[in-house]
């Protein structure tokens, strides 16, 4: 627990410098994240253990041994995350409130000692996260509460397996659990677009390997929701832009919101053409609309996890599939400074119409269907503020729709 104990006397500096609101939200950070670790139990003593369920058993048992894999195929991290278990009493983990002033795509951001600045707030109690969010209604802004049913702690603590991940199919989870260990692997504060992007590549690329390795796991096809991801995620994105122009025009604020709401509407009509044509009724994003009514704040965190995939499947194949050398050359990008960076992840993009390497006995051809420069690539309408995930980072519900190969409506 001593890292526990560090980040304690971390946040007690910054308690020092804040208000009594900010005491209490760092309190309840703070106890919730020691129940969870306290919660922990060693995911082999759960198997061995009678009392387990059938089902239960044989999904630790899938996750045990894709954990080990990821070591040895992916190179990603050989500690204690993931190798524990939390059968929790609640949905979700915790809860994010996302906020946005009422004519503006821009979050509210919230600076912490350890996460940085990130575009949300996270709370263990779903009754806290709706209170603060009535507060910030209060005060003009439009706010989402998300259920988290997974988040990491960037390797400050042995994070666990959720009982909340498990309503995932296999490969969803298992992107998952790559995902949230490249995170482990590196992270750098202040650019969500660069660490989501980086650490979905790791996610998608790893799945597709461990699939080429373990065909029996595939459950989902994976390149059919991809596919409704993008087109989803582009129709957001588009909205995005419309949003954005028609704030910045000198309106009425009844006539802007008039035709905010007729954009919400248009979109609305777009998603059900969608579905009911090309989807041949398949309401995969239904969950995103029966989740409430349609806001800025609920638009956040689409396009972060997307738009730099081209860019890293390029720096994939110009190393030979070589994961160790792939993380050397993303470590090397990570220490350019945010617009050299940038420019050099753009540059990157632009020659992502080569396929990274398969490993033996890899689909090639879909994994330039996936990652290469055609449905890959989405607009460049991401947020750079960190509302998507923060480390210490969550997967919202309202994430998961914008975000993972294979993840559609889970939250509603």
């Amino acid at each position: 627990m001593r890292r526990l104990t560090v980040v304690i006397l971390t946040l007690c500096a910054a308690f020092a410098l804040s208000a009594c609101g900010t005491l209490g939200y760092y309190a309840q950070a703070v106890s919730g994240q020691i129940q969870l670790l306290r919660a922990r139990q060693p995911i082999a003593e759960v198997i061995a253990d009678p009392a387990t369920d059938a089902k239960l058993r044989e999904r630790l048992r899938m996750v045990q041994a894709a954990r080990d894999w990821a070591v040895q195929a992916l190179a990603l991290p050989d500690n204690g995350s993931y190798r524990s278990y939390v059968a929790l009493s609640r949905p979700y983990v915790a809860w994010n409130v996302f906020a946005t002033p009422e004519f503006s795509l821009e979050p509210l951001e919230h600076c912490f000692p350890v996460a940085g600045c990130v575009g949300y707030q996270g709370w263990y109690a779903e009754a806290d996260a709706r209170a603060q969010a009535e507060r910030l209604e209060a005060r003009g802004y439009e706010v989402y509460v998300g259920g988290v049913p997974a988040y990491s702690t960037l390797g400050w603590f042995d994070d666990p397996l959720l009982s909340s991940m498990l309503r995932w199919d296999d490969a969803t989870l298992l992107a998952t659990l790559f995902h949230e260990l490249a995170h482990q692997k590196l992270y750098i504060k202040h650019d969500t677009r660069f660490n989501e992007s980086f650490a979905e590549f790791v996610g998608e690329q790893g799945l597709r390997e461990y699939l080429a390795q373990h065909p029996q796991a595939r459950d989902v096809d994976i390149a059919a929701r991809r596919r409704q991801r993008e087109q989803f995620t582009a129709l957001v994105l588009a909205l995005r832009e419309r949003l954005a122009a028609l704030y910045r025009e000198p309106l009425a604020a009844d006539l802007m919101r008039a035709r905010k709401q007729q954009a919400f509407a248009d979109f609305e009509q777009q998603y059900a053409a969608l579905r009911d044509g090309e989807w041949h009724g398949v309401d995969a994003y239904g969950g995103f609309f029966r989740a409430g009514p349609l806001n800025n704040a609920r638009l956040l965190p689409f396009g972060l996890y997307d738009a730099d995939l081209p860019a890293f499947a390029t720096l994939y194949a110009e190393n030979a599939g070589d994961w160790p050398r792939f993380y050397a050359a993303v470590a090397a990008l990570s220490r350019l400074d945010g617009k050299a960076r940038r420019a050099a992840l753009d540059r990157l993009a632009g020659g992502a119409g080569r396929p990274a390497p398969a490993p033996p006995h890899q689909d090639v051809a879909g994994m330039r269907r996936d990652i290469g420069a055609g449905r890959g690539r989405v607009p460049r309408a991401g947020i750079n503020s960190r509302a998507g995930r923060g480390r210490m980072t969550a997967d919202v519900d309202s994430t998961n729709l914008a975000r993972g190969a294979v993840r559609t409506g889970n939250g509603a």
